[in-house]
């Protein structure tokens, strides 16, 4: 592994308004006062743009901070933001997120998740034209959704995941193939990160602790799939940033191989609590949360608010990360305890929805 310091470097943060994007840029920011960080969004509405707009608002009083509006699948956006910044470090968060979402607007994942990390790709590749340093190291994001119905767990990244349950997985793997591909052909050190249920304060409305937090605020049923027997790996998001930017600082190594050819510096890690919970247990947390941050009256009924019912198209029973490999070789494993989370999930959102 080769070791970058982070110092002085400009980082090019793509879906820096999205929650672990904006995540990211902050701490950076906080912690070195000599990084510049460039930050490109295309501030979609998938999802209530307000949180992204209040995200990218404490981002913007920061002068080492530029923001770009735009679309990774926008080429001439990405090269000119490579010809005029010149970014050491790549972090790609920009995808369309979501499983189910995939099933009903294909389109969306096509354009981001494959043209715009191709798009990346391509500007990393000329990073090093004429000579130029270039890029020290791409990193971006991939997701557990790559497993699909992997009967064995917990999941390891020596795990074969050729066999993806939803077009947005589908993708995933296809940039982890296209990553590997660029670090063969033009030796652009690549660490690609699988990320297990993120959740947090100012997290994405898509997700199933903000929706039933939503659904229940508004008297509404919420809906436990497979009948409450899902569990899922639930990452703290302070422990993902603290696993990207210790992995930042740390890319595979260029080494030559027996045939003259570049042997590729690619890597690829689980970043999950690997500690998976059940979800009715984990409703059960997030409700008694949500009661004692006072979104939730204390008399609330909860057994007439939930309904259990069958899997959905797309879906996987668990998800369970094999953390080792990240242990080994970052000396990182997240460890955020599930309540600690949800608590200050609960707070944030009384703050953001409910203080008039």
């Amino acid at each position: 592994m080769t070791s970058i310091d982070i110092k002085n470097k400009t980082i090019l943060i793509t879906g820096v308004a999205g929650f672990i994007g904006s995540n990211l840029a902050k701490r950076i920011l906080k912690d070195e006062s000599s990084i510049k960080v460039i930050g490109i969004d295309n501030m979609n509405d998938y999802y209530d743009v307000r949180i992204k707009e209040s995200r990218l608002e404490e981002l913007s009083s920061n002068s080492n901070f530029v923001f770009i509006k735009g679309s990774i699948a926008d080429k001439k956006i990405i090269e000119k933001i490579f010809a005029e910044y010149h970014p050491e470090i790549v972090v790609n968060l920009a995808a369309q997120a979501g499983v189910r979402y995939s099933i009903t607007n294909p389109d969306a994942y096509i354009e981001s998740n494959l043209i715009g990390f191709y798009n990346i790709l391509e500007g990393c590749r000329h990073s090093y034209d004429n000579g130029n340093c270039g890029v020290e190291h791409l990193i971006y994001a991939s997701s557990s959704s790559v497993y699909g119905s992997n009967k064995k767990v917990p999941y390891s990244t020596d795990d074969k995941v050729d066999n993806p349950v939803s077009l947005y997985a589908a993708t995933k793997k296809s940039d982890e193939m296209m990553a590997h591909a660029y670090s063969k052909l033009y030796n652009i050190p690549s660490t690609g990160l699988r990320f297990f249920t993120v959740y947090g304060p100012a997290g994405r409305p898509d997700m199933a602790y903000f929706g039933f937090t939503d659904k229940l605020r508004e008297g509404k049923i919420i809906q436990i799939f497979n009948f409450g027997h899902c569990k899922r790996d639930f990452t703290y998001i302070d422990d993902i940033v603290e696993g990207v930017v210790r992995v930042m600082q740390g890319a595979p190594e260029k080494k030559i191989g027996e045939d003259g050819l570049p042997v590729p510096p690619y890597a690829i890690y689980n970043i999950g609590n690997s500690n998976p919970e059940n979800l009715l247990e984990f409703v059960e947390i997030l409700q008694e949360e949500l009661i004692r941050s006072g979104v939730l009256p204390q008399d609330y009924d909860f057994e007439a608010h939930k309904e259990l019912v069958a899997m959905q198209p797309g879906d996987v029973p668990v998800t369970y990360a094999d953390t080792k490999p990240l242990e080994r070789d970052y000396g990182f494993k997240p460890a955020t305890p599930l309540r600690d989370g949800l608590r200050k999930f609960a707070e944030w959102y009384k703050d953001f929805y409910m203080v008039e």
